[in-house]
């Protein structure tokens, strides 16, 4: 089929990309540390790191890593934190040191925990110390050798540090108690980290730089294994594609979406620190008040989020209040922008919101919607640069304008694969190299791709993918139920939540807040069904599988 989006293109934006115009995303970090040097990188909670601060650090967390853990090139660092200054210190770090970075939800339970380290294979993990029971209750399980404890304050200061994290453990008493043998304190191990040992490793754009954990296509949770190259393509395609709107060392962008997410950790970690731009972290971005007082300290030019976090913000009153003159660009992701928020976005702020698509699979960023765009429009966008899109149908053939089909995409932010997973890798590429996103969508006569329905049952709460297979799971362990069947329903704040059907043992009774109680023991706060419905069976095609979509209906 022609290519009707070339036409759609921004003025300037190429339709190819060089993709190895950098030889790792440490040549793009050690670029910027040079070029930057003494502009600021991250801020969080008062505290600001500048280009050169993040060099001299991570290159001390490299070299501890390499000398003092005696970690070799290619293992793999589990990072389990919330969006502290941490965070960017370890991860550049760990990819300095030719290692892998294994992000972890710092929500998950013990079950979630396990299966992640053990799968990954992961020999060390940084974990802030909210954490660290949750660890202390798995790590005899896993292959984790080498534990790094940090409190949130830790790189706050004195006497700030020190003030912040009483607060947290003994005040707000957020951190439980726990003990785990030999494990070292984030602040030692920088103060070991000799930064005139650190070996600097060349990692090449075929190694893997993360094992970035998804459902995918079922509810096993796997790593998709995204190389230096994949993250490198998708840095230089979505810079050429905001290269009109962004100027270098000037931007001040603010970042509430957790970096261990993909959509954040690309856009907002890697792509805005290649121009020298300054991420304000927000640690809690669920308080929305506090949220709002950070943001009226900044002339923030640049802010990515989810729907039901443009929302949050919009129904505060304080929000509409800011100062949105500097705002160039709004990018929304992780789950549909709704059409409701988009206007009042404009109307409040003066500035569109951009719809942009990605999945873990690509890196993430795959089509976004032109930033010369005065109004929402209710599409995904246009493929980026060096990306190619596809609708097909269940054959594999495409299908024609307007007419819908699965989304399938091939550029070189594809992943290399999920993790040790072969066949379950083979299930989601086509013959011709095409990854099948299982998003039904169409293309209309401009090459405006819009997604209409998901193939797969996953569920999307606040950005967050939940797949039934991992609730249903979890529920049926319960000595009371028999079968259990979970589906998305749609939610005003969330986008959608989790709704359970459960089918009891003959002879038992059972309650709902049963049900929640022991699914909160076990699944993620966003896991966990809000809505419960008892019935006496459920549907289920002829060879006996549950019938999602009849639930649905």
């Amino acid at each position: 089929m022609e290519k009707p989006w070339f036409s759609s293109y921004e003025k300037g934006v190429p339709h190819t990309i060089n993709e190895k115009e950098y030889s790792s995303i440490v040549d793009i970090l050690e670029s910027s540390f040079s070029k930057f040097g003494d502009r600021p990188a991250f801020h969080c909670m008062g505290k600001t790191l500048d280009f050169s601060d993040m060099d001299e650090l991570s290159k001390k967390f490299a070299s501890f890593l390499q000398n003092n853990l005696k970690l070799k090139k290619g293992a793999r660092v589990a990072l389990m934190m919330p969006n502290i200054l941490q965070y960017p210190v370890a991860l550049f770090g760990i990819l300095r040191a030719g290692m892998v970075a294994v992000n972890v939800n710092p929500l998950y339970t013990e079950r979630e925990l396990e299966h992640q380290l053990k799968d990954s294979g992961a020999e060390a993990i940084v974990i802030f110390a909210n954490s660290a029971k949750i660890l202390e209750n798995v790590i005899e399980k896993t292959d984790v050798k080498h534990v790094i404890v940090t409190q949130i304050g830790d790189m706050l200061g004195f006497p700030k540090s020190l003030l912040v994290n009483f607060v947290i453990k003994h005040v707000k008493k957020m951190v439980p108690a726990w003990e785990l043998e030999d494990h070292i304190k984030f602040l030692d191990a920088l103060a070991l980290g000799d930064a005139s040992k650190f070996k600097r490793e060349t990692p090449t754009l075929e190694d893997t730089a993360f094992l970035q954990y998804t459902g995918g296509t079922t509810g096993v949770s796997k790593g998709a294994e995204l190389t230096h190259g994949n993250i490198v393509a998708n840095m230089v395609q979505a810079r050429a594609w905001i290269s009109g709107v962004i100027k270098e060392g000037q931007e001040i962008i603010i970042t509430p979406l957790p970096l261990y997410h993909i959509f954040s950790l690309t856009a907002n970690c890697f792509i805005f620190s290649s121009v020298g731009a300054l991420n304000v972290l927000i640690t809690n971005p669920r308080d929305i008040p506090g949220f709002v007082k950070e943001l009226s300290k900044w002339k923030f030019t640049a802010f990515t989020g989810v729907n039901t976090l443009f929302n949050a913000l919009l129904n505060n009153k304080e929000f509409k209040d800011l100062d949105f003159s500097s705002l160039k660009l709004t990018l929304g992701g992780g789950m549909a922008v709704q059409k409701a928020v988009a206007q009042e976005w404009k109307s409040t702020t003066g500035k569109p919101l951009i719809e942009a698509y990605g999945l873990t699979e690509t890196s993430p960023a795959a089509c976004i919607n032109p930033m010369s765009l005065a109004e929402f429009n209710g599409k995904i966008g246009i493929p980026i640069p060096s990306t190619d899109v596809k609708i097909i149908d269940d054959e594999g053939k495409e299908v024609g304008i307007n007419e819908p089909g699965e989304l399938a995409i091939k550029g070189p932010q594809v992943m290399k694969g999920y993790w040790n997973r072969p066949e379950e890798t083979e299930k989601v590429f086509t013959e011709d190299g095409y990854f099948k996103t299982g998003d039904i969508a169409c293309v209309d006569e401009k090459g405006f791709f819009q997604i209409v329905d998901r193939k797969k049952d996953m569920i999307l709460v606040s950005g967050f993918n939940v797949y039934p297979n991992e609730v249903e799971d979890v529920i049926v362990t319960h000595p009371k139920v028999m079968e259990a069947a979970a589906i998305g329903v749609p939610h005003d704040k969330s986008g959608e939540v989790v709704k359970v059907f459960i089918v009891k043992k003959e002879g038992e009774e059972v309650s709902e807040d049963e049900i929640m109680q022991f699914c909160k023991k076990e699944l993620t706060g966003y896991k966990c069904p809000k809505m419960i419905e008892f019935r006496d069976e459920l549907p289920k095609s002829n060879v006996g599988k549950i019938l999602r979509k009849d639930l649905r209906s």
